[in-house]
C-alpha cells in the first residue's frame, strides 16, 4: 500500500488555480505532520506548505497569500489550493509526512513521500 497518493496536478495559464490532494492512511494522517514540497528541473526540493496534526500551518514566502493548505479528517486527505499561479510555480509537487510535532521545511526530515504530481503554469 502506497502511504501517500497525490492527485490534482495539471497545466494552467498564469493566474489560474489548481487544487492538489494527498490521500494518506489514517495512521499517518492522525499522527504525522504533513506538507507539500516541490522540485523544478535543476533545483533542489523546497518546502511549500506544511500543517501539523494540530492544524498549525506554515508557508514558504513565495506562496504566502496565494496557496492554502488544509486537512480533511473524514477523508484522511491533505489539500493544497493554489491560486494566482505563476510560471515559476511550475514543478513536480510532492506530498510528504514526518513524525513528531514540529514540521519545518527541511525535506531531509520527512520520511514518507508520495510519487509526485506535475504542475505546469504557462505565461
Amino acid at each position: 500500500q502506497v502511504p501517500l497518493v497525490e492527485s490534482g496536478g495539471g497545466s494552467v495559464q498564469a493566474g489560474g488555480s489548481l487544487r492538489l490532494s494527498c490521500a494518506a492512511s489514517e495512521y499517518i494522517y492522525s499522527r504525522y505532520c504533513m506538507g507539500w514540497f516541490r522540485q523544478a528541473p535543476g533545483n533542489k526540493r523546497e518546502g511549500v506548505a506544511t500543517m501539523s496534526t494540530a492544524g498549525a500551518s506554515d508557508y514558504a514566502g513565495s506562496v504566502q497569500g496565494r496557496f492554502t493548505i488544509s486537512r480533511d479528517a473524514a477523508k484522511s486527505t491533505l489539500y493544497l489550493q493554489m491560486n494566482s499561479l505563476k510560471p515559476e510555480d511550475t514543478a513536480v509537487y510532492y506530498c510528504a509526512a514526518r513524525s513528531g510535532g514540529y514540521c519545518g521545511f527541511n525535506p531531509a526530515l520527512f520520511n514518507t513521500w508520495g510519487q509526485g504530481t506535475q504542475v505546469t503554469v504557462s505565461s
